[in-house]
C-alpha cells in the first residue's frame, strides 16, 4: 500500500534542494541573466560548506558545539557561493560575455572546484570509502522540533525538518513578496524587461544585475550545503548531486518565474523523484525504471506547455540572457 504518511516528508526534502535552486534562478532571471551555472553553484556552495565544517570538527573534537557548527559552514557557503556570482557577473554585466557559455563554463568549473575538494579531504580524512561523513554537523542541520514525535502524523508532515527547510520556504515566499509587491522588485522586473527604459528611468541597471544575480547564486548555494548536511545526512561524494540543479532551472520554467508557486512545485518534483519507492513493482525492474523518469518526462510536458502560453505574465523577462549596451540607448 502507498504510505502518504511516510511519503511526503520525504517528497519535501527531496524537493528543498529544487527549490532553493529555483528560488534564486528566480530572482537572478527577474533581472535579465539567464545564469546556468546554478549547478556548479549549488555544488560550490556545498563542498564550502564542508570545508568549513571539516576543519572545524577536526579542531573541535569533543568539544564540537551546534552554534560555531552551524555557522561555519553557512558562512564559508555563502561566500563560496558569492564569489561565483560574482564571477557570473564579472564577465556577464562588466565584461558582456555571452551568459549561455558563461553559465555552462561555470557549471563545469563548479563541478571540478568540489570534486577536486572533496577529494582532497577524503585523503586528510584517511576514510577507506569515496566519501567524508560529517556526523555532528549534519545533527545539527538536521535536528527537527521538540514536539514533533509528539504529535502523530501532524508532526511527521509538518514538524519533522531541519531549519533550513523552513528558512528555504521562508525566502521563497519573501522573494515572491519584493518582486511583487515593493519598490525594489518592481525596479528589478523593469531591469530584466527592458534595461533601457528602466536606465532611462534612472534605475542602476548593472547595480540590480549584480545584487539580484549574487543574491540568487547565494540561495542556491543553500541548496547545495541542504543536499549534503539534511538530506546525505553529512555525507560528501563526488558526483551525487546528479541533475538536481538543472531541474531546479526547468522549475522556473514550470512555477512561470513565480517563488511562491515553486514552493509546492519543489515538493511535487521531489515526490516525482522517489515515487519509484513507493508503488509496487514486484521483480520488474524495467518498470521501476519508467518510474525513475517521472521528473524528467514531466519536465518535457513543462517546457513544451510553457512554450505554448500566450500570456504575458507567463512568458520569461523580454531581455533574459541579453547584454545589456547603455551606449545603444
Amino acid at each position: 500500500m502507498f504510505d502518504i504518511i511516510s511519503f511526503i516528508p520525504r517528497a519535501v526534502v527531496q524537493g528543498i534542494p529544487l527549490l532553493l535552486g529555483s528560488t534564486g534562478e528566480t530572482l537572478t532571471e527577474k533581472s535579465g541573466n539567464l545564469n546556468l551555472g546554478i549547478p556548479g553553484i549549488m555544488y560550490v556552495g556545498a563542498i564550502s560548506g564542508v570545508i568549513g565544517s571539516f576543519f572545524y570538527e577536526q579542531a573541535a573534537g569533543s568539544s564540537f558545539r551546534a552554534a560555531p557548527g552551524i555557522l561555519i559552514p553557512l558562512v564559508c557557503c555563502l561566500v563560496g557561493s558569492l564569489l561565483m556570482g560574482l564571477l557570473y557577473c564579472f564577465l556577464t554585466v562588466t565584461l558582456r560575455a555571452n551568459q549561455n557559455v558563461t553559465g555552462l563554463a561555470l557549471t563545469t568549473f563548479g563541478v571540478g572546484f568540489g570534486n577536486f575538494f572533496g577529494g582532497s579531504l577524503i585523503k586528510l580524512s584517511g576514510s577507506e570509502l569515496p566519501s567524508i561523513i560529517l556526523t555532528q554537523t549534519s545533527n545539527c542541520f538536521r535536528r527537527s522540533l521538540a514536539a514533533a514525535d509528539k504529535l502523530g502524523w501532524f508532526g511527521k508532515l509538518f514538524l519533522s525538518y531541519g531549519f533550513l527547510t523552513y528558512l528555504a520556504v521562508v525566502i521563497a515566499l519573501a522573494a515572491a513578496y519584493v518582486l511583487r509587491h515593493t519598490r525594489t522588485g518592481l525596479h528589478l522586473r523593469a531591469v530584466g524587461e527592458n534595461p533601457n527604459t528602466a536606465d532611462a528611468a534612472g534605475i542602476n541597471v548593472g547595480r540590480y544585475k549584480y545584487a539580484a544575480t549574487c543574491i540568487g547564486s547565494m540561495i542556491a548555494g543553500l541548496g547545495g550545503l541542504y543536499y549534503v548536511m539534511d538530506y546525505a545526512s553529512g555525507v560528501w561524494s563526488n558526483n551525487a548531486f546528479g541533475d538536481r540543479g538543472w531541474l531546479a532551472i526547468a522549475l522556473v520554467i514550470f512555477t512561470v518565474w513565480r517563488p511562491n508557486v515553486g514552493v509546492l512545485a519543489s515538493f511535487l518534483f521531489g515526490g516525482l523523484y522517489i515515487v519509484h519507492m513507493y508503488i509496487p513493482s514486484g521483480m520488474n525492474l524495467a518498470v521501476k525504471e519508467l518510474y525513475k523518469m517521472a521528473p524528467y518526462v514531466v519536465t518535457i510536458i513543462v517546457l513544451v506547455l510553457s512554450s505554448m502560453r500566450n500570456k504575458r505574465e507567463n512568458q520569461p523577462p523580454a531581455s533574459l540572457g541579453l547584454a545589456y549596451f547603455r551606449e545603444e540607448r
